[in-house]
């Protein structure tokens, strides 16, 4: 069996993967700079599996540290989730997202490289196919074109670093992951979608809304060309995408492998917020404000390839992730 290593692995996506990977019988080691992400995810993961992965808190653009978790440690695969996310934070600094996402994974691949590990899979996004003709966005298209924010160009230039890395390497084997909105937390309640500062997504703000740390939800325009006038996105249940990404792990071939993650069926905001307020039983306070710039009226993924060659699809539905969100929150309460 493998041994892995997560980058970023006590964040809300890594986290997640690292519980399905003990539990499919994977031996995992966490190196985190817990920067957007709390050391006792650690403690929460072994409540839930029973095993408690192997903590390192270190920085990718600390290549000294990382060489060091190399050197005393064997590795199979690195699966890389860390990095900066905040698409607002990434237009405001820019410099930022790109030293911190390009340059830590240039020295995650550096050090890999000089380990002979050559097994990566990144956790990438949507964002790298930009503004788009069609909603349904699928492996072919065009990448790179009218990205709207430094983040999402990261995750571009991360895909492309990855590639040429494939070409010069042939034992370099890699699957870059696109998935959309991942919602919901793990059904035992302990672990979530938990962000160090003013969160930017839709799901932790209302998360933050329900339980009194924000006063409203701002939902961006209502005159979008949609059936509410609201945007409509693919969301995910984070459980979902962790399996997809640990399924991933007996795909791995020499070259690079891309695929979508995602339902394929998007939801309105409106319906996200219908959907909370169905499970939780209270009515959830909001606002309509002005379109935020840079804003698609809707996108989803095409996920066939991942459901043809991975055999993998999307089990959980907006009705799970809201009730394991609520779970989650009253779980955590005063914590």
């Amino acid at each position: 069996m493998k041994k892995i290593l997560a980058t970023g692995g006590t964040g809300y996506i890594g986290s997640h993967t690292v519980v399905e990977l003990i539990q499919s019988g994977y031996e995992v080691d966490i190196v985190d700079n817990l920067f957007n992400s709390k050391a006792t995810v650690i403690d929460e993961i072994f409540k839930i599996t029973g095993k408690k992965p192997k903590f390192f808190k270190a920085d990718l653009l600390n290549k000294e540290e990382i060489s060091e978790i190399f050197a005393n440690n064997h590795y199979d695969t690195v699966l890389h989730f860390a990095g900066l996310k905040a698409v607002g934070e990434s237009v405001e600094k820019p410099l930022l997202y790109y030293r911190n996402n390009i340059e830590g994974t240039v020295n995650l691949l550096e050090i890999m490289q000089a380990h002979d590990v050559n097994e990566i899979i990144f956790s990438s996004s949507a964002t790298v196919y930009g503004v788009q003709e069609s909603p349904e966005y699928i492996e072919t298209m065009q990448t790179g074109v009218g990205i709207s924010n430094p983040y999402g160009r990261t995750k571009y230039f991360i895909e492309e670093i990855i590639k040429d890395q494939a070409i010069a390497n042939d034992n370099f084997k890699a699957i870059l992951l696109r998935y959309f909105n991942p919602v919901g937390a793990h059904p035992s309640g302990l672990i979530g979608e938990d962000p160090n500062g003013i969160p930017n997504n839709l799901m932790p703000i209302i998360m933050r809304v329900s339980d009194g740390r924000i006063p409203e939800l701002s939902v961006y325009g209502n005159d979008y060309p949609t059936e509410d006038g609201t945007c409509r996105r693919d969301y995910i249940h984070v459980v979902d995408l962790a399996k997809g990404h640990t399924v991933c792990l007996n795909h791995l071939e020499k070259g690079v492998k891309i695929y979508n993650l995602g339902s394929g069926a998007p939801n309105s905001v409106m319906e996200i917020i219908a959907a909370f307020e169905k499970a939780s039983g209270e009515k959830l306070p909001y606002k309509i404000v002005g379109r935020r710039a840079g804003d698609l009226a809707e996108f989803w993924a095409n996920a066939n390839k991942a459901n043809k060659e991975l055999n993998w699809s999307t089990e959980l539905s907006i009705d799970d992730a809201m009730r394991d969100t609520i779970n989650f929150l009253k779980n955590n309460k005063g914590k």
